[in-house]
C-alpha cells in the first residue's frame, strides 16, 4: 500500500464509513483493496469504533458492487466531489 497523506487517509476512512460507498470505489480511487481498508481502519480507529464499523459493514450488500441489487440511482453525497475531487463522479 502506498503511503497516504492525512487528507487521503481521512477521505478513505470517511468513504469506508459511508454505507453506500463500495470498497471497489475506494480501490479505484486510492488503490487500496478491502483487506487494506480493514487494516487501516483497525489502526486509525479506537477499538470500540472499529468493532462498531466492522459490525455495520460485515455482510452489507451495498459495500460490494457485485452484491448490489441496484445499478442506477446510487446515492452520492452533495459534498463528495468537493471533498475528494472524486474520479468516479
Amino acid at each position: 500500500m502506498k503511503p497516504l497523506s492525512e487528507r487521503e487517509l481521512n477521505r478513505v476512512i470517511e468513504m469506508a464509513w459511508e454505507d453506500r460507498t463500495p470498497f471497489d470505489a475506494i480501490a479505484f480511487q486510492f488503490d487500496i483493496d478491502e483487506k487494506e481498508v480493514i487494516k487501516l481502519m483497525r489502526k486509525h480507529l479506537k477499538p470500540s469504533s472499529f468493532r462498531l464499523w466492522r459490525k455495520r459493514v460485515s455482510g452489507r450488500n451495498t459495500k460490494h458492487l457485485a452484491k448490489r441489487s441496484f445499478v442506477e440511482g446510487r446515492f452520492k453525497c452533495s459534498r463528495q466531489r468537493a471533498i475528494s475531487n472524486n474520479k468516479i463522479t
